[in-house]
Formats: C-alpha cells, sequence, structure tokens
C-alpha cells in the first residue's frame, strides 16, 4: 500500500474522482486519468461497469450501461491500465461489484491488478465476513487491499473490526441513499461525519455519495481526510471534453 498511503498521509484534505471505464467512449480511459492525474487529484477511483449497480444512483447507473453498450469488458480495462502503467504516478482503485470480479475469477483479477499496480479495490457487495472466510488468503497473496465501505447505520462494533482489517482507508458512505444525491448534507450527516472522526480510528476516513461541490466537499472534509467524488464528475463528462477536467476539479477545491 505503499503508493496509496504516501499520498493518503499528506497533510491535506485529499480529493479523488470516481469515473466510470467505457464512458463516454470505450477507450477514453487513458485520456481520462491523465487529466484527472494533469489536474492533482489525489488518487483516481475507476469503476468496473456493471448491469445492476445497486449502490449506485442513476448518473452512474447510467454511464454503466452506455460502457456495456460501448463493448466494455474487465479484460480490456486491464489492457488498457496495461499500456498506462509506466505514464501514471497517480494512484489507482478499481471498484466494483462482486458479481463482476467472480465471472472473471477472483485469482485471477487479483492477479491482474497486482501486475498493473493496483493496490487497494472497493467492493461494496462484498462482506467482510466472506471475504475473510473466503477471499482474504488470495488477495493477500496478490497484496491487494479491499476498502470496506460504512454508513451511519453501522455499528461502532462494526466499525472498529472494519478499521481492524482495513490498510489504507474507510470509505464512510455519507448517507443511506444510492449516489448521486442533490440535497446536500444536512445536521444528521455533519453529527454523522463528527461522530465517526471522535472515534479515533487507526484508518484514514474517506467520504463518498453525495459530494458533488465545493461546499459539500468542505464539509465532508471537516471531520474527515477527503471526499471521492463521482457523479458530479460524470455529469460534467456529459456536457464538456475530458481536456476540461481542471475546470472541475478546480471548481472543487475553489481555486
Amino acid at each position: 500500500m505503499k503508493k496509496l498511503n504516501t499520498v493518503l498521509n499528506q497533510n491535506h484534505k485529499k480529493l479523488s474522482i470516481y469515473f466510470t471505464a467505457g464512458f463516454p467512449e470505450l477507450n477514453d480511459t487513458s485520456s481520462i486519468i491523465k487529466a484527472l492525474e494533469a489536474s492533482h487529484v489525489d488518487f483516481i477511483e475507476v469503476g468496473l461497469p456493471y448491469s445492476d449497480p445497486l449502490a449506485d444512483g442513476p448518473t452512474i447507473q447510467e454511464s454503466s450501461k452506455k460502457a456495456l453498450e460501448n463493448g466494455f469488458t474487465t479484460q480490456l480495462l486491464f489492457q488498457q491500465l496495461h499500456d498506462l502503467k509506466n505514464q501514471c504516478d497517480v494512484p489507482l482503485i478499481l471498484m466494483g461489484y462482486f458479481n463482476v470480479i467472480l465471472q472473471f475469477g477472483v485469482e485471477k483479477f487479483c492477479s491482474q491488478c497486482q501486475n498493473i499496480g493496483i493496490e487497494a479495490v472497493i467492493i461494496p457487495d462484498l462482506p467482510l465476513e466472506i471475504y475473510e472466510k473466503d477471499y482474504r488468503k488470495i488477495f493477500e497473496k496478490h497484496n491487494i487491499h479491499p476498502i470496506f465501505l460504512i454508513t451511519p447505520q453501522s455499528s461502532e462494533k462494526r466499525i472498529r473490526q472494519i478499521d481492524e482489517i482495513s490498510h489504507s482507508f474507510i470509505y464512510m458512505v455519507s448517507s443511506a441513499s444510492t449516489t448521486g444525491g442533490t440535497k446536500g448534507f444536512g445536521d444528521n450527516e455533519l453529527k454523522y461525519f463528527d461522530r465517526i472522526s471522535k472515534m479515533q480510528l487507526k484508518s484514514k476516513l474517506i467520504t463518498g455519495f453525495g459530494v458533488k461541490d465545493n461546499k459539500t466537499f468542505e464539509q465532508a472534509a471537516a471531520n474527515t481526510d477527503g471526499c471521492i467524488i463521482g457523479s458530479a464528475y460524470i455529469n460534467f463528462l456529459k456536457e464538456n471534453k475530458i481536456n476540461q477536467t481542471a475546470e472541475f476539479i478546480n471548481q472543487i477545491r475553489n481555486y
């Protein structure tokens, strides 16, 4: 976890961007990663399209549908990232649902992640208990570390279990809704951010779901180590060119 943890330990609020591989066009992956790196994001979350992304709202669902229609495959993504690995210094994290990984082959997936320098993966529908019982040895064999999610409904016991097994950060879901919320953060979310911060966990805390602009970034990052933005960037790509990415990032950081 050297590359990712080096970034996480830097003394500023981290900004990560999620995008769906294969969207808007099948071969845009490299161009988007290069544009995000040039815009000085801290790490990048690359999404594996899936036909039934349960945790994602309409925006990311639509981008997944379009990517699959474009002909996206998991093997193609590994090929694209392999071609890019010597040109990219920003840490990359893969985000995908476990059904996609299971169909590809868990061992094969972890091996190919290792080959291209992926250190961590986010698998929202892989329970901690199933990971530890059935898959932990495979992931550890290839030095791939899952990043687990917590929500406002997660018990303190559960959060501390996740903290114990985590090697980098905990993905702190801002609410029980899907991604792409538009209402911003109210008192309940802000109290949740504060409550988890006061638990003094060993892992870094990165917030996702509902972060879309400078205001929500500042709100969520006030008591955490940073944020992941997904749907807002996907929407930006619908209306703008990839080489305009810096404009989006600068608005988030209010440069």
